[in-house]
C-alpha cells in the first residue's frame, strides 16, 4: 500500500496564504536559463491553487551560496520565466524571512503569486532550524511541497516547515510517488530494474535493494565491466572497479538467492580511446582485446534485454548502458530508449526512469515523453531506489 499523505485535493487554498516549496534549482548560463523542466513542471502547482484563489507564496533553494546572500545565487533572473509559465505576474521579495518577506505575502490578492529570495542565504535552512522554520511559516496559512527533488534532505523548508502548517504534497510530487509506487510498491510483474552507470561503488545499496524486489536486473556501463571482471571476464582497458571484485561476486550470489535473474552484456562495442567518431568494433564478451576498452553494449546484447523487456510489465531505469555522451557509444542507450518507448505507448510497459544521466539520455534518444513517467530528481530518486526513507515525504504522510 502506497503511504497516505495529502494534496492539493484535500485543501481549501481559497484566501489563504500558500507555501509552495518548489525546487527551482534550474541550470543557467550567462545569467539565462538553459533549461526551464522544473520551472514547467511546478507550474501546475501554482496555477491551480492560483486559480482557486490561493495567495501563492513560492520558496525554494537556488545553487550553494554557503548560507549567505549572495547575487549570483539570486532567485530574481526566474521571476519572468515563472510568470510566463504560470500566465500571470509574479512579485519577488529580497529576502524569504522578515520584513522584505512579510510585506510582499501582505499584498498578495487571492489568485495572486509571490516569489521569495533564496532560502540557502540563511544558513539555519539546510540545519533544519526550528526558529527559521518558524518564520517561514508565518508567512503562510498552508503548506504544499512540490520538491520531490529536495525531499531526500531534512531542511527546514522541506521537513520541519511541514510540522508546522497544514501540509499537502503538490501534483508534482503526487505523480512522483504515484509512479514510483507503480513502479516498486505495488508493481504489476515481471518487474525490471536497468542499471547503468559508471560505479558499482556509487550503487551498491541500490543493487543490494532492488534484487529483493525485481525479477530481472539488467546491468550496463561501466558498472557491468566490474561484474564481468568478477566473473572471470577480461575486461581490457574498461572502466571498472577490480577492487570491488568480491563486493560484486556477493551482488550476483545475492541476485540468485533472490530468484532475481541477472542479465549481463553478451557483446560489446570497443575502441582503443573514448573519442567522438572513433574506430569501433563489436566483439563478444569473451573476446574483449587486452588494449581495447568496452565503451557500450553490442547489438546481441540489445536483442536479449529487449527479448527481456518483451515479457516485462514494469520497467524502472536508472543510468545510460554505454557512454551515450560520445557517439557512437550513444547507440546501445539509444535502442533500448526507442524499444522502451514503443512498448509504453503500446500499453505493454509501465515505464519510470530517473537520474540526470538517464534523463539526458532520454532526451538524446527523442525518448524521453514517451515514458510513463521519467523523474528530474537525482538524489532522491536514487535514495527511493535504495529503499531509503525521504524526510520531506515522510512529513508529509497524515
Amino acid at each position: 500500500m502506497m503511504r497516505k499523505f495529502a494534496t492539493l485535493d484535500d485543501i481549501d487554498p481559497k484566501g489563504k496564504r500558500v507555501l509552495v516549496r518548489a525546487d527551482l534549482n534550474v541550470p543557467m548560463s550567462g545569467g539565462k536559463i538553459t533549461d526551464k523542466t522544473r520551472i514547467d513542471r511546478v507550474a501546475g502547482t501554482i496555477r491551480e491553487l492560483a486559480e482557486r484563489g490561493g495567495r501563492v507564496v513560492l520558496i525554494s533553494h537556488f545553487g550553494r551560496p554557503k548560507g549567505k546572500a549572495d547575487p549570483a545565487f539570486s532567485l530574481r533572473p526566474l521571476v519572468a520565466p515563472l510568470a510566463e509559465a504560470v500566465s500571470r505576474s509574479v512579485a519577488f521579495a529580497e529576502d524569504c524571512i522578515g520584513a522584505p518577506a512579510a510585506r510582499v505575502v501582505a499584498a498578495l490578492k487571492p489568485g495572486e503569486v509571490a516569489l521569495l529570495e533564496n532560502l540557502r542565504f540563511h544558513p539555519e535552512e539546510e540545519k533544519n532550524d526550528a526558529g527559521f522554520a518558524k518564520a517561514l511559516a508565518s508567512l503562510g496559512d498552508l503548506y504544499v511541497n512540490d520538491a520531490f527533488s529536495a525531499a531526500h534532505r531534512a531542511h527546514a523548508s522541506t521537513e520541519a516547515l511541514a510540522h508546522l502548517l497544514p501540509a499537502a504534497a503538490g501534483r508534482l510530487m503526487e505523480a512522483e510517488l504515484t509512479a514510483l509506487e507503480k513502479a516498486l510498491g505495488s508493481p504489476a510483474r515481471p518487474v525490471m530494474a536497468l542499471v547503468g552507470g559508471a560505479k558499482v561503488s556509487t550503487k551498491l545499496d541500490l543493487l543490494r535493494f532492488i534484487i529483493a524486489k525485481v525479477d530481472v536486473l539488467v546491468l550496463g556501463g561501466a558498472m557491468a565491466n566490474t561484474l564481468l571482471f568478477a566473473a572471470g571476464k577480461r575486461v581490457g582497458k574498461s572502466l571498472s572497479e577490480r577492487d570491488m571484485a568480491e563486493t560484486a561476486r556477493t551482488i550476483m550470489d545475492g541476485a540468485k538467492a533472490k530468484n532475481c535473474r541477472l542479465v549481463l552484456p553478451v557483446d560489446a562495442v570497443v575502441a582503443s580511446e573514448l573519442k567522438p567518431g572513433a574506430a569501433t568494433r563489436t566483439v563478444l564478451i569473451d573476446a574483449v582485446p587486452e588494449d581495447e576498452m568496452i565503451l557500450d553494449i553490442g547489438p546481441a546484447t540489445v536483442r536479449a534485454i529487449a527479448a527481456e523487456l518483451a515479457r516485462c510489465r514494469t520497467l524502472v531505469w536508472n543510468g545510460p548502458v554505454g557512454a551515450f555522451e560520445t557517439p557512437p557509444f550513444d547507440a546501445g542507450t539509444t535502442a533500448l530508449a526507442r524499444e522502451v518507448a514503443s512498448l509504453t505507448r503500446g500499453k505493454k510497459l509501465l515505464s519510470v526512469a530517473g537520474g540526470g544521466d538517464t534523463v539526458s539520455a532520454l532526451a538524446h534518444a527523442g525518448a524521453i515523453n514517451a515514458l510513463s513517467y521519467v523523474s528530474t530528481a537525482g538524489g532522491a530518486f536514487l535514495e527511493w531506489l535504495e529503499g531509503r526513507e525521504l524526510p520531506g515525504v515522510a512529513a508529509l504522510r497524515r
